[in-house]
């Protein structure tokens, strides 16, 4: 009895673990975001997210993003910069540049974790619309249309939250394919 007992609990134990594990570990630019790791040490390891990380270096933000947290981002992809009106990467890199960088990253943060079941909660609380705070003072805005989860920015841009729930140790990552622009 006492061995079947252990048994039991023993395979219920590996099998949440493997669960757990198998559920919190994304692959995000061709690499694993591990959850016990956090938002800097994953974000480094993306391919899809090198200039974001360029940016987050230029703007002095990676030892706050590698802080306790808990944080919520909004990651955009190389391709989301991309998009930007050409030379505008470049510019914000710029040292005379650093605050606006600074305000522009920190819109795409918002205090807390809020894993996509969050957010889907909190829209249909809204009535379809969730408003969230950002670390800048901004304001971003959520919705579905079908099962995709969008984010807007102050300017009316959308942007569609393409790989969701990336746990990390300090909060989660969700990585969307648009930059986000606060009213400047």
């Amino acid at each position: 009895m006492k061995t079947r007992k252990f048994l039991a609990l023993a395979v219920l134990t590996l099998g949440f673990g493997f669960t757990m594990n198998a559920q919190k570990t994304v692959m995000v630019g061709g690499a694993a975001m591990y959850p016990n790791k956090n938002i800097i040490e994953n974000a480094v390891n993306s391919k899809d997210h090198t200039t974001l990380v360029a940016a987050v270096k230029a703007a002095g933000l990676v030892e706050t993003l590698q802080g306790k947290g808990p944080f919520t981002v909004f990651a955009p992809t190389n391709e989301a910069f991309g998009k930007l009106p050409a030379g505008t990467v470049d510019n914000l890199l710029k040292p005379e540049n650093m605050k606006m960088l600074q305000t522009i990253l920190t819109y795409h943060v918002a205090a807390g974790k809020m894993n996509s079941s969050d957010i889907a909660k909190a829209i249909k609380a809204g009535k379809g619309k969730a408003v969230l705070k950002t670390v800048s003072g901004g304001t971003l805005t959520a919705w579905m249309e079908g099962k995709d989860l969008y984010i807007s920015d102050e300017n009316g841009n959308k942007s569609k939250v393409t790989i969701a729930d990336v746990n990390q140790s300090n909060g989660v990552i969700h990585v969307v394919d648009a930059v986000l622009l606060p009213k400047m």
